[in-house]
């Protein structure tokens, strides 16, 4: 599994290391590693020419104790300090080394010709990388460092040091002049950024470097699951297992203006291992998963999970979608397992008991937050009454949350919908997002685009 952890708590575990090691052991760990990874880059284009953007504070260290490195390994190395004090606001003990092993070292802040002079020198690199802001950094770059990442040939290949300058490192939105590297060499640990969509596209390759700090027993804030993980997590049968051990499920899914979503559902489920099948529905979808999924037992009986509301029809009043209908909210009242999608969501009043997956896309989390909550500001729980210029008390009118406020901020409104009911939340998307309030958000943007297509938040349903 891969792991990020907030800035919070890389800033803690690096403390808490520190504490028991030399001073500048971190930084020279990290810039030896740094350089590892740019030679192996270098060495595999036959490039050459390498110049590090060097802001002040940690980052800009690394990156000078990097290119350093570099120089003492054959290559052409420079460096573009950027610090607004020029030679005097980057790491003293670094910009010394690295001048000591040969690199060159030009100043541009101030001088309009110096920053030329430096545009000039960037734009022969053959690698570039990026040490202008790590993890303190926030969204967007300053002008001159803007003007530099400009002068960047697009054939060079540029690294990110710990995180791409310009990001927010918590994974919030990213401006246009970030930097958008091929590759980002993090050390220790992923950040938030680097899983989360806003920041995924300008990260690249995600390299980490082992620089000696433990994070296995500190909380992480954004997971995502590996190839290898699904292997391991994903049920075996077992010899000693029948029908009933391997899991009964009970499906609520299609209508007689979706029947196909019941086809969807059912297989999936009969494909992913559930051992038995048993099927609510009405009269077409009926026909069509008994052709589709002969073993799918038709009607209700005892379960031991639930999966509600693929092509369910929540509007059609006829008798058998009466009886679906009351079937799927009998399903919703028990004290039962319960995956909700589509139509489902509809009937989902509040909270449960009993664990809880919802697996709305950007329009249905808008339509159920609008329902539930009706706020679009997810830092103040709602007040649900007001008083009127007549000094009576009524309820609150909140804007409506649209898809398009979802889409801009998914993982807040994710979160607030997992707040409001107390389930984990699967926010269908090209990054889905998996939240369960109190714990690590699961990030997944690993699957193939084709899964952008009608039916496939149906079999999701079957398979969860």
């Amino acid at each position: 599994m891969i792991r990020a952890h907030s800035i919070e708590a890389v800033r803690g575990a690096e403390r808490a290391a520190m504490a028991d090691l030399p001073q500048g052991t971190l930084m020279a760990r990290a810039a030896l590693g740094l350089a590892e990874v740019a030679a192996a880059r270098l060495s595999a284009t036959g490039g050459a020419t390498v110049v590090g953007l060097v802001g002040g504070g940690d980052n800009g260290g690394d990156t000078l104790y990097a290119v350093g490195h570099l120089a003492e390994a054959g290559y052409a190395a420079a460096v573009v300090l950027l610090a607004s004090s020029g030679r005097e606001g980057v790491h003293a003990e670094a910009l010394a080394a690295a001048e000591a092993s040969g690199v060159m070292v030009h100043v541009a802040a101030g001088d309009p010709d110096l920053m030329e002079d430096a545009a000039d020198v960037v734009a022969e690199a053959d690698l570039v990388l990026d040490g202008i802001v790590g993890i303190g950094g926030r969204p967007g770059l300053r002008p001159h460092a803007a003007r530099l990442v400009d002068a960047i040939d697009d054939d060079a290949w540029v690294i990110a040091v710990d995180v791409a300058s310009g990001l927010d490192p918590s994974g919030g939105a990213v401006e246009d002049d970030a930097v958008w590297a091929d590759e980002t060499v993090t050390f220790g640990t992923p950040k938030p950024a680097h899983l989360l969509p806003a920041g995924e596209g300008a990260t690249g390759v995600l390299t980490v470097v082992d620089i000696g700090v433990p994070f296995d027993d500190v909380p992480a804030a954004v997971e995502r699951l590996t190839w290898d993980d699904v292997a391991t997590l994903w049920p075996v049968p077992q010899a000693s297992d029948d029908k009933y051990s391997r899991g009964v499920l009970g499906v609520v899914a299609g209508s007689e203006a979706y029947p196909g979503a019941a086809v969807l559902c059912t297989t999936a489920a009969a494909e992913a291992g559930v051992g038995m099948i048993r099927y609510v529905g009405t009269p077409t979808p009926v026909g069509l998963v008994h052709q589709a999924v002969p073993e799918a037992v038709v009607g209700e009986g005892r379960v031991q999970a639930w999966a509600v509301g693929p092509g369910l029809d929540t509007e059609t009043d006829h008798d058998h979608a009466r009886l679906q209908l009351g079937a799927a909210r009998a399903a919703l009242a028990s004290d039962l397992p319960l995956v909700v999608d589509a139509g489902g969501l509809d009937l989902v009043e509040g909270r449960r008991e009993a664990p809880t997956v919802l697996t709305p896309h950007a329009g249905e989390l808008a339509r159920f937050l609008t329902r539930l909550d009706g706020s679009t500001d997810r830092t103040q729980p709602p007040p649900s009454v007001g008083a009127g210029s007549d000094g009576t008390v009524r309820p609150v009118d909140r804007p409506a949350v649209t898809a398009d406020d979802v889409k801009a901020d998914p993982l807040g409104h994710a979160r607030r919908l997992a707040e409001l009911t107390g389930a984990t939340v699967l926010l269908k998307g090209s990054t889905t997002f998996v939240v369960t309030d109190g714990q690590a958000v699961r990030a997944q943007a690993d699957a193939p685009t084709w899964l952008a297509t009608a039916g496939a938040g149906d079999v999701l349903t079957g398979v969860i």
